[in-house]
């Protein structure tokens, strides 16, 4: 079930970063009284009234600045507001109300998506009387909040889920494989696609950004059925969505979110940058199986260590991922893309499968008798028991005498334990310390 989205929308320096790192509870924004520092879009997951929903940070909006940076900005706001179901527009009680205030209104009144106006710096209540000016902005009740002291905010999420979709079922039974496709543009996602089925079911074109919206496609292989998301590019309106995207990264997070598998895109003949890392690292986060899917590995000139080379600078440049397995491919030419589908339905099998609780206290036991975990100040670690709590993505709650005497290395070990006794191929393991409660 997908989160709903909320962006974070104003003209620079309105303090949008501030109420971002607020709402997700942590610092992932740059924070700098300068405007334009945000550059690109960031973001995040916040909870309020016990629902999700991912957020957008985006750089300030100056409609008539001819500045490339800002034009970018601007760009990177509309393609944020288009994947928005709610928008929260910003703006500065200290400043009052701008001409840049006004234009940034047309702009969200042409997208049509519910808008809960935000009157930031509000930092103490003579500064509340400044709030009525902004109703001339036509967007209703102004809510008055201050990124600073964190004043109003509930009032602000508040409103913000009160404008929520209704939470929508599956369309899919729990028989069918969800397969998401992401990548930067122009790695071949859509070729991948059209290859896998074996017919042209997707547009494609060397132009980056040409798949338009998001696009299903289920079908059936040896008995098992998929059903395909193939991660769409911007859709086209106004002059903004005539340029390509770099990412449409909101639209991939919906479909990593629906997904039970991910395949990572790379395009082997340009090689990794670092924009493949934040897009796996998504994939990562969600908690999805996934794997790396060298595409275009027909051009790449090679010998006989290319692959094993390649491999190896995933593995470096991915090492957050250790699990998920590469497959280098070629939708052109089909090259070892009769091995993609058994490796998928491979992955979503580890990513939903459930350890019984005694093989995996005893795999636990063994792994601890082998290497004791260190003393801190004197004080061990003490593992009591472990038990899988849920599945997609394995998730193992260890039941321990003090959780803060965890260390980060010594939960690896643990992994790796398990991985080694039980495979977990391709899917995250989530491991969580609770202190027992009948302890000490």
């Amino acid at each position: 079930m997908a989160r709903p989205i909320v962006a974070i929308v104003g003209r620079p320096n309105v303090g949008k970063s501030t109420i971002f790192n607020r709402i997700i509870g942590d610092r992932l924004a740059i924070v700098e009284d300068k405007p334009g520092v945000t550059r690109d879009r960031i973001y995040g997951i916040g909870e309020w009234l016990n629902r999700e929903f991912s957020v957008i940070d985006t750089g300030g909006i100056e409609i008539n600045g001819e500045d490339e940076i800002l034009r970018s900005v601007r760009m990177q706001a509309e393609l944020a507001i288009e994947e928005a179901d709610v928008i929260i527009f910003m703006v500065d009680a200290k400043a009052g109300v701008t001409p840049a205030d006004h234009e940034v209104a047309q702009l969200l009144f042409r997208a049509k998506k519910p808008v809960v106006l935000a009157v930031n710096k509000v930092d103490n209540m003579q500064r509340q009387e400044d709030i009525y000016e902004f109703y001339s902005l036509g967007f209703g009740d102004p809510i008055g909040i201050s990124g600073a002291h964190g004043r109003g905010l509930g009032d602000l999420l508040d409103a913000v889920v009160d404008h929520f979709p209704e939470n929508k079922e599956e369309e899919y039974g729990e028989e069918v494989i969800r397969v998401a496709l992401i990548g930067r543009p122009n790695v071949g996602k859509s070729s991948l696609v059209n290859a896998i089925l074996g017919e042209e079911r997707v547009i494609v074109s060397d132009i980056a950004g040409t798949t338009r919206d998001a696009i299903d496609t289920p079908f059936e292989k040896d008995g098992q059925k998929y059903v395909i998301i193939d991660t769409a590019g911007m859709r086209k309106r106004g002059k903004v969505y005539e340029s390509t995207e770099k990412y449409s990264v909101m639209r991939a997070l919906k479909a990593i979110e629906r997904a039970d598998v991910v395949l990572v895109v790379i395009n082997g003949e340009e090689g990794i940058i670092e924009q493949d890392k934040h897009i796996a690292g998504y994939a990562h986060e969600a908690g999805k199986a996934a794997i790396f899917v060298v595409n275009k590995w027909d051009v790449v000139e090679k010998d006989d260590k290319t692959m094993h080379q390649f491999t190896q600078n995933i593995r470096d440049h991915f090492l957050f991922m250790p699990y998920a397995p590469v497959l280098f491919v070629s939708a052109k030419t089909s090259q070892r893309l009769h091995k993609l589908l058994p490796l998928v339905e491979s992955v979503a099998e580890q990513h939903a499968m459930r350890v019984q609780t005694h093989l995996l206290n005893d795999v636990i036991s063994d792994a601890v008798a082998i290497n004791p975990p260190p003393t801190d100040k004197g004080r061990r670690l003490r593992i009591n028991y472990a038990t899988q709590v849920s599945v997609k993505p394995p998730t193992i709650v260890l039941f321990v005498n003090d959780p803060e005497l965890m260390h980060f290395s010594y939960e690896r070990y643990l992994e790796n334990k398990i991985r080694a006794a039980f495979g977990f191929e391709g899917t995250p393991i989530r491991l969580y310390t609770r202190r027992k409660s009948d302890d000490e």
